[in-house]
Protein backbone atom coordinates (compact mmCIF):
# COMPACT_ATOMS: atom_id res chain seq x y z
CA UNK A 1 0.00 0.00 0.00
CA UNK A 2 1.42 3.33 -0.84
CA UNK A 3 0.86 6.20 2.38
CA UNK A 4 -1.08 9.07 1.15
CA UNK A 5 1.68 12.24 1.71
CA UNK A 6 0.76 13.51 5.06
CA UNK A 7 -0.10 17.63 4.81
CA UNK A 8 1.79 19.85 6.61
CA UNK A 9 4.58 17.18 6.81
CA UNK A 10 5.71 16.47 3.33
CA UNK A 11 8.14 18.27 1.34
CA UNK A 12 8.97 18.70 -2.51
CA UNK A 13 12.79 19.01 -3.36
CA UNK A 14 13.79 19.84 -6.73
CA UNK A 15 17.29 18.96 -7.15
CA UNK A 16 19.51 20.89 -9.51
CA UNK A 17 17.44 22.49 -12.27
CA UNK A 18 19.79 25.19 -13.13
CA UNK A 19 21.56 26.21 -16.40
CA UNK A 20 24.65 24.75 -15.44
CA UNK A 21 23.23 21.67 -16.15
CA UNK A 22 20.32 22.03 -18.28
CA UNK A 23 21.09 24.56 -20.47
CA UNK A 24 23.42 24.82 -23.60
CA UNK A 25 27.05 26.48 -22.44
CA UNK A 26 26.60 25.60 -18.92
CA UNK A 27 28.91 22.97 -17.01
CA UNK A 28 27.23 19.89 -18.42
CA UNK A 29 27.13 20.67 -21.94
CA UNK A 30 31.09 21.41 -21.19
CA UNK A 31 31.40 17.74 -19.79
CA UNK A 32 29.79 16.25 -23.05
CA UNK A 33 26.28 15.61 -21.68
CA UNK A 34 23.45 15.98 -23.59
CA UNK A 35 21.50 18.68 -21.96
CA UNK A 36 18.35 18.44 -24.06
CA UNK A 37 18.24 15.03 -22.23
CA UNK A 38 18.43 16.62 -18.91
CA UNK A 39 15.76 18.71 -19.49
CA UNK A 40 13.40 16.77 -20.68
CA UNK A 41 12.15 16.44 -17.07
CA UNK A 42 11.02 19.96 -16.95
CA UNK A 43 7.48 20.03 -17.60
CA UNK A 44 7.18 17.10 -15.34
CA UNK A 45 8.30 19.01 -12.61
CA UNK A 46 6.45 22.05 -13.69
CA UNK A 47 3.01 19.86 -13.07
CA UNK A 48 4.51 18.62 -9.44
CA UNK A 49 5.43 22.39 -8.59
CA UNK A 50 1.92 23.36 -9.47
CA UNK A 51 0.23 20.55 -7.39
CA UNK A 52 2.69 20.95 -4.17
CA UNK A 53 1.73 24.45 -4.39
CA UNK A 54 -2.04 24.07 -4.49
CA UNK A 55 -1.59 21.83 -1.68
CA UNK A 56 0.37 23.71 0.03
CA UNK A 57 3.64 21.34 0.49
CA UNK A 58 6.97 22.93 1.73
CA UNK A 59 9.02 23.37 -1.97
CA UNK A 60 12.55 23.20 -1.31
CA UNK A 61 15.09 23.95 -4.54
CA UNK A 62 18.80 22.96 -4.53
CA UNK A 63 21.63 24.35 -6.54
CA UNK A 64 24.68 22.75 -6.80
CA UNK A 65 28.07 24.95 -7.06
CA UNK A 66 30.97 26.66 -5.15
CA UNK A 67 32.49 29.83 -3.63
CA UNK A 68 34.54 32.16 -6.07
CA UNK A 69 37.43 31.21 -4.72
CA UNK A 70 36.78 27.81 -4.78
CA UNK A 71 37.79 27.55 -0.90
CA UNK A 72 34.70 25.08 -0.69
CA UNK A 73 35.66 22.68 -3.66
CA UNK A 74 37.87 19.13 -2.76
CA UNK A 75 40.86 18.66 -4.94
CA UNK A 76 39.15 15.74 -6.06
CA UNK A 77 36.30 17.22 -6.85
CA UNK A 78 38.44 19.80 -9.20
CA UNK A 79 40.58 17.20 -10.73
CA UNK A 80 37.62 15.03 -11.96
CA UNK A 81 36.13 18.22 -13.61
CA UNK A 82 39.35 18.72 -15.07
CA UNK A 83 39.47 15.24 -16.45
CA UNK A 84 35.83 15.57 -18.20
CA UNK A 85 36.69 19.16 -19.68
CA UNK A 86 34.66 21.27 -17.30
CA UNK A 87 37.08 22.47 -14.95
CA UNK A 88 35.01 24.05 -12.16
CA UNK A 89 35.44 27.71 -12.32
CA UNK A 90 36.80 28.53 -15.29
CA UNK A 91 35.01 30.67 -17.74
CA UNK A 92 32.15 29.82 -19.36
CA UNK A 93 29.19 30.50 -21.98
CA UNK A 94 27.56 31.81 -19.04
CA UNK A 95 29.83 32.29 -16.83
CA UNK A 96 31.82 30.86 -14.56
CA UNK A 97 31.10 26.76 -14.41
CA UNK A 98 29.42 25.71 -11.02
CA UNK A 99 29.91 29.12 -9.30
CA UNK A 100 27.45 30.90 -6.96
CA UNK A 101 26.32 34.13 -8.13
CA UNK A 102 27.23 33.05 -12.08
CA UNK A 103 24.30 33.22 -14.43
CA UNK A 104 24.73 29.61 -15.60
CA UNK A 105 24.80 28.59 -11.56
CA UNK A 106 21.01 29.60 -11.21
CA UNK A 107 17.76 28.15 -11.59
CA UNK A 108 15.94 27.69 -15.59
CA UNK A 109 13.68 29.97 -16.13
CA UNK A 110 10.59 27.33 -16.56
CA UNK A 111 11.55 25.95 -12.90
CA UNK A 112 12.57 29.22 -10.92
CA UNK A 113 11.31 29.47 -7.02
CA UNK A 114 8.07 31.03 -6.37
CA UNK A 115 8.49 33.85 -3.20
CA UNK A 116 8.86 32.19 0.06
CA UNK A 117 10.30 28.55 -1.31
CA UNK A 118 12.99 27.53 0.16
CA UNK A 119 16.59 27.57 -1.88
CA UNK A 120 19.07 25.08 -0.45
CA UNK A 121 22.64 26.10 -1.84
CA UNK A 122 24.77 22.64 -1.52
CA UNK A 123 28.99 22.71 -2.70
CA UNK A 124 28.47 18.45 -2.32
CA UNK A 125 26.13 16.02 -4.77
CA UNK A 126 23.93 15.55 -1.69
CA UNK A 127 21.69 18.33 -0.64
CA UNK A 128 22.21 17.82 3.08
CA UNK A 129 25.84 17.60 3.04
CA UNK A 130 27.35 21.28 4.34
CA UNK A 131 23.69 23.01 4.37
CA UNK A 132 21.05 23.72 6.80
CA UNK A 133 18.56 21.72 4.81
CA UNK A 134 18.10 18.70 7.84
CA UNK A 135 17.67 22.09 10.23
CA UNK A 136 14.76 23.29 8.31
CA UNK A 137 12.73 19.96 7.29
CA UNK A 138 13.02 19.34 11.72
CA UNK A 139 11.44 22.86 11.70
CA UNK A 140 8.79 22.65 10.07
CA UNK A 141 8.03 18.79 10.90
CA UNK A 142 8.69 17.35 7.31
CA UNK A 143 8.86 13.47 7.74
CA UNK A 144 8.31 12.38 3.79
CA UNK A 145 9.98 14.05 0.92
CA UNK A 146 9.02 13.99 -3.14
CA UNK A 147 11.92 13.93 -5.06
CA UNK A 148 12.60 14.81 -8.40
CA UNK A 149 15.52 17.09 -10.52
CA UNK A 150 18.97 15.91 -12.15
CA UNK A 151 21.16 13.53 -12.35
CA UNK A 152 19.29 10.91 -11.18
CA UNK A 153 22.44 8.67 -10.61
CA UNK A 154 24.25 11.13 -8.79
CA UNK A 155 22.47 14.13 -6.91
CA UNK A 156 19.06 12.82 -6.34
CA UNK A 157 20.81 9.63 -5.07
CA UNK A 158 22.69 11.19 -3.09
CA UNK A 159 20.26 13.30 -1.10
CA UNK A 160 17.95 10.22 -1.23
CA UNK A 161 20.21 8.04 0.96
CA UNK A 162 20.98 10.59 3.12
CA UNK A 163 17.36 11.29 3.94
CA UNK A 164 16.88 7.68 4.14
CA UNK A 165 19.40 7.24 6.76
CA UNK A 166 17.84 10.63 8.51
CA UNK A 167 14.43 8.26 8.50
CA UNK A 168 12.66 10.52 5.82
CA UNK A 169 9.83 8.44 3.72
CA UNK A 170 10.77 8.93 0.70
CA UNK A 171 9.20 8.84 -3.18
CA UNK A 172 11.30 9.12 -6.26
CA UNK A 173 9.68 10.57 -9.52
CA UNK A 174 11.13 8.82 -11.88
CA UNK A 175 10.02 10.63 -14.83
CA UNK A 176 10.87 14.15 -13.13
CA UNK A 177 14.74 12.96 -13.20
CA UNK A 178 16.82 12.10 -15.62
CA UNK A 179 20.12 10.54 -15.91
CA UNK A 180 23.54 11.93 -17.83
CA UNK A 181 23.64 8.85 -19.98
CA UNK A 182 20.13 7.11 -20.51
CA UNK A 183 21.03 3.73 -19.87
CA UNK A 184 21.22 4.90 -16.24
CA UNK A 185 17.84 5.76 -15.78
CA UNK A 186 16.38 2.57 -15.36
CA UNK A 187 18.92 1.11 -13.46
CA UNK A 188 19.72 3.72 -11.07
CA UNK A 189 15.36 3.57 -10.35
CA UNK A 190 15.63 0.22 -10.03
CA UNK A 191 17.77 0.60 -7.16
CA UNK A 192 15.78 2.33 -4.70
CA UNK A 193 12.68 -0.13 -4.64
CA UNK A 194 14.77 -2.67 -4.07
CA UNK A 195 14.39 -4.91 -1.09
CA UNK A 196 11.09 -4.15 -0.67
CA UNK A 197 11.63 -0.23 -1.34
CA UNK A 198 14.98 0.11 0.48
CA UNK A 199 15.33 3.94 -0.84
CA UNK A 200 11.63 4.53 -0.33
CA UNK A 201 9.11 4.10 -3.77
CA UNK A 202 9.48 5.62 -7.25
CA UNK A 203 6.27 6.85 -8.73
CA UNK A 204 5.23 8.90 -11.86
CA UNK A 205 4.31 12.42 -12.09
CA UNK A 206 0.45 11.81 -12.24
CA UNK A 207 0.69 9.16 -9.82
CA UNK A 208 2.26 11.58 -7.13
CA UNK A 209 0.00 14.18 -8.10
CA UNK A 210 -3.08 12.25 -7.86
CA UNK A 211 -1.97 11.14 -4.27
CA UNK A 212 -1.76 15.06 -3.28
CA UNK A 213 -4.88 15.39 -4.50
CA UNK A 214 -6.71 12.07 -3.20
CA UNK A 215 -8.83 12.25 0.41
CA UNK A 216 -8.00 8.44 1.20
CA UNK A 217 -5.05 6.23 0.66
CA UNK A 218 -3.77 4.58 -2.22
CA UNK A 219 -4.91 1.36 -2.37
Amino acid sequence: MLSRFPPGATALIVIDMQRDFCAPGGYAAQAGLDVARLAQPIAHIQALLKAARAASLLVIHTREGHRPDLSDCPPQKLQRSNRAGAAIGAEGPMGRLLIRGEHGHDFIDELRPAPGEVVIDKPGYGAFHQTDLAQVLANRGITHLIVCGVTTEVCVHSTLREAVDRGLACTTVGDACAASDPALQAPALAMISVEGGLFGQVLDTQSVIAALTMKEPLA
